[in-house]
């Protein structure tokens, strides 16, 4: 029997922007209210009904962003209602992360069932390339066209924690940037698989370059180019080292612009509305949870304990298992989210079933928080388009740090539509043992993982995350950049290198190698 409160997916809306010159440029409101108005054409009825609106945050208005010369959006969702003549009882506004987008899925569609929300109207994305073009030019907001700031009297219901992502050592050692703690993952799980370099990056390569082939074919991908598994992996004058061992093709595209937009309510209320069955996506199952949160505690780098039990709680929702999915888009903002992913869900990564269903952060493009937004809405395309299916999308906030999954189809879902409580997920992540990590480390320490930062215009540098010998404890340091250290760490393995740990200035650590 389908409840009339079963929450469903009737809408969608994608769209990309790439005009070249800032000041003819879409503001990036208008953007998503342009994939707005795409998920409403879609669902096809009356706008008037939609009470609520919520809206993913722009990565340049969460609380860690620096100032920026043209202002901020206060309330994104009040924003695009304005454009859109909409009138929402209420507004959502989500919490920063990637994740957040299948979060805010999750949390409408309880609320659906519980009556809270009728109608819903979810929108995310980014104008970040625009953005950047325009500070890059020393445009003034006054020469660029439509709404680049804007703070409406009404206030969004915040939804999700805003949390510092890292530990003030971590943050003291470069790890506040995606770009410099991901490749410390993908070291510690080539360490554990036992692979050498050149072993694990062919299979880094070989995993990605199908991402490559299916942004090829998406009409919205912001690199629509397949690429070999060896153009991915070697270092060139296009592609230059971000974060070893990953050169840029293996990096989140964060300057581009592209947006979506989902439309959300019941069964009753879209048979209400007129809206045809076969438009209908259902939500089979769905969890939250966070690992444990900040990296250097978490006893195993190279594992993602909450991947694999919401995973678990998602697929049993649903009365669903991994072989039964057709469609993947596991969250891809570097591999190694990919890797944990499959081997957190029993999947091959030779799996014949595509792992994205978009091309995947570094070539779809990565629209800052809202990426899984384009994900959901590329799912049901694909699944409206082969009745019956399923598809499964997870998406990642922080540093393998904030978890969300939704599983798909338009087959209807039977029974009473719900979720576990989160509470009692997370309460099993949080019952886990975690590692005290070292704010001051002194004494000798080894080497459990690594990377060699390359900003741009700067020396590189290595970074270190590992293991005191005397007390056990993690620490996070810097390589001494005397000599031919960080070199070392590009020509031969770093880990298992022993060394030891002192202090320079502002509570920066090093790691000097024995001799």
């Amino acid at each position: 029997m389908i409840h009339e409160n079963t929450p469903i997916l009737v809408g969608y809306g994608m769209c990309v922007q790439k005009e070249r010159d800032p000041i003819k440029a879409k503001a990036p409101i208008e953007l998503l209210a342009e994939a707005a108005q795409l998920a409403l054409d879609d669902a096809a009825f009356d706008k008037s009904a939609i009470d609520t609106l919520g809206s993913i945050r722009f990565i340049t208005d969460s609380p860690e962003a620096r100032q920026l010369p043209y202002g901020k959006y206060s309330n994104p969702a009040q924003s695009v209602a304005g454009i859109l003549g909409l009138a929402p009882s209420q507004t959502l506004l989500a919490a920063t992360g990637g994740n957040s987008p299948q979060m805010m899925i999750n949390e409408m569609a309880e609320r659906i069932t519980k009556g809270d929300i009728g109608v819903g109207l979810l929108v995310g994305g980014e104008g970040f390339g625009s953005l950047m073009r325009a500070i890059g030019q020393g445009l003034k907001v006054s020469q660029l066209s439509g709404l680049w700031n804007d703070d409406p009297p009404e206030s969004p219901e915040q939804i999700g924690q805003e949390k510092e992502g890292v530990l003030p050592v971590e943050h003291r050692h470069g790890l506040f940037f995606p770009v410099n703690y991901y490749p410390l993952f993908e070291n510690a799980l080539r360490a554990h698989l036992g692979r050498t370099m050149d072993e694990h990056m062919k299979a880094v390569g070989d995993l990605m370059a199908p991402f490559t082939q299916i942004a090829a074919t998406h009409p919205q991908a912001w690199f629509p180019t397949a690429r070999t598994s060896e153009e991915l992996v070697q270092e060139s004058d296009e592609n230059r080292w971000v974060g070893y061992p990953y050169p840029k093709y293996l990096n989140a595209v964060m300057r581009i612009d592209q947006a979506a937009a989902i439309v959300m309510m019941s069964v009753g209320k879209a048979r209400a509305l007129g809206i045809p069955e076969n438009q209908w996506v259902y939500l089979h199952g769905c969890a939250d949870v966070n690992e444990i949160w900040n990296g250097a505690a978490r006893p195993d780098l190279h594992r993602s304990y909450a991947i694999n039990k919401m995973t678990k709680r998602a697929l049993a929702m649903a009365g669903w298992h991994t072989d039964d999915i057709d469609y993947f888009d596991l969250y891809s903002c570097f591999p190694v989210a990919v890797e944990v992913a499959c081997r957190e869900m029993g999947l091959a990564e030779d799996d014949t079933r595509p792992f994205t269903v978009t091309g995947g952060l570094p070539y779809f493009g990565g629209a800052g928080n809202a990426y899984a937004l384009l994900s959901v809405a590329t799912m049901m395309q694909k699944l409206r388009a082969k009745p019956n299916s399923k598809g499964l999308c997870t998406a990642n906030g922080w540093f393998l740090t904030k978890h969300s999954i939704g599983v798909y189809s338009t087959t209807p879902f039977e029974g009473e539509w719900q979720r576990e409580p989160i509470a009692q997920l997370q309460s099993e992540i949080d019952a886990m043992p975690r590692l005290k990590v070292a704010e001051a480390p002194i004494g000798a320490g080894t080497i459990e993982t690594y990377t060699v930062a390359h900003p741009a215009g700067k020396d590189r540098q290595g970074i270190l995350i590992g293991r005191m010998h005397e007390s056990g404890e993690r620490f996070v340091a810097y390589m001494n950049p005397e000599g031919d250290n960080v070199a070392r760490l590009m020509e031969e393995d770093g880990i298992g290198l022993v060394g030891d740990l002192s202090q320079g200035e502002g509570g920066v650590n090093y790691f000097t190698p024995k001799a």
